[in-house]
């Protein structure tokens, strides 16, 4: 209840994004006052498989080809998440060498590497677990930068007056009953394949993926009704803010201190990267600092599908660095310092 008001109130207010941010920013609040707060898992996969089969209607063919020849800017993409993360590893090493006890060399190397890798808080927080890093010090700084690239930059659009770029084709308009039931059975499965390989984001990357390819295709089934993406974007909201629990406010504040200041000068760096991709596609600025955000994948991609600011290119961005780092991150880490 407290999340549905918090919605309504975004929405009188006029704040970007209302259906996620006012739950993300009650939730948060009052989980880290000591409320008891919890995110239904069924129902948070429910949102992410709400917001991928969304999203994919987005990728028609004609789209599908102009995603398809900036594979060169996405690949720049993902070499500069990579770099970025490193170097903000590396600064949280230095700012820390001393100041984390009980921490050895070794393990404050892990922990601070995976804590700037730019990738899943769940999947980074798993790796890093694996290479003996301090976990709650990985997930802590994942959940601020999330949290605080999610605050952020829906508001840097909305004060920028930026919104409607993109020209939304039937699939996203017209709620066809049939279709949306074949939609749902369809992308159902589609998630349950990726839950049972084991893949990162099932509930997310398995509807997203099979919207893509039916749209791609160029079937149009139905678009997804504007109540289930609101409250989609209700619970993933719910999901992110009860990560901030009391422990999380204890967490070493020199650390979180840290991560807050490492994070705002990402994220001016990666809007500055952003604008010169522009400069290279012809894509406007605002698609391209949603697309190379140090964020999560739903929350950027979720901004850009509310402001219209060019959907697919910030799908492909978020989810084609999502995968690459979950790939090479653990290799990068065993390459630079475990091989030494």
């Amino acid at each position: 209840m407290l999340a549905l008001v918090a919605a309504w109130l975004c929405r009188w207010l006029n704040t970007p994004i209302p259906w996620m941010i006012g739950p993300l920013m009650a939730t948060s609040l009052v989980s880290m006052m000591g409320a008891r707060t919890e995110s239904w898992t069924p129902l948070r996969n429910a949102g992410q498989w709400v917001i991928g089969a969304a999203l994919g209607l987005y990728f028609t063919p004609e789209v599908g080809a102009l995603v398809a020849s900036l594979w060169w800017a996405i690949a720049l993409g993902i070499a500069w998440a990579l770099l970025l993360g490193l170097g903000f590893g590396t600064c949280l090493a230095r700012w820390h060498a001393g100041h984390l006890a009980g921490l050895s060399p070794s393990q404050l190397r892990s922990t601070t590497y995976f804590a700037g890798a730019i990738g899943g808080a769940s999947e980074m927080t798993l790796i890093a677990e694996r290479q003996g890093a301090r976990t709650d010090l990985v997930a802590a700084s994942h959940s601020l930068r999330v949290l605080m690239v999610t605050l952020t930059i829906p508001f840097a659009m909305q004060f920028w007056g930026l919104r409607g770029l993109d020209t939304l084709p039937p699939s996203i308009r017209e709620v066809q009953p049939p279709g949306l039931l074949g939609l749902a059975a369809l992308t159902l499965a589609g998630a349950l394949l990726m839950q049972r390989l084991g893949r990162a984001n099932p509930w997310f990357m398995g509807a997203l993926v099979t919207t893509m390819v039916v749209t791609l295709c160029g079937f149009t089934l139905s678009a997804i009704p504007q109540a289930w993406s609101n409250a989609a974007q209700l619970v993933i909201g719910v999901s992110l803010g009860v990560r901030f629990t009391p422990a999380f406010v204890h967490t070493a504040p020199r650390w979180l201190a840290s991560v807050a200041l490492a994070t705002v000068v990402m994220m001016v760096l990666c809007a500055g990267f952003a604008w010169g991709l522009s400069t290279l596609t012809g894509l406007h600025p605002a698609t391209l600092i949603l697309g190379t955000a140090p964020g999560g994948i739903a929350e950027m991609a979720i901004t850009a599908k509310v402001l219209q600011l060019g959907v697919p290119v910030v799908t492909a961005f978020q989810v084609c660095r999502l995968v690459a780092v979950l790939i090479l991150a653990e290799q990068v880490y065993r390459w630079k310092y475990v091989q030494k």
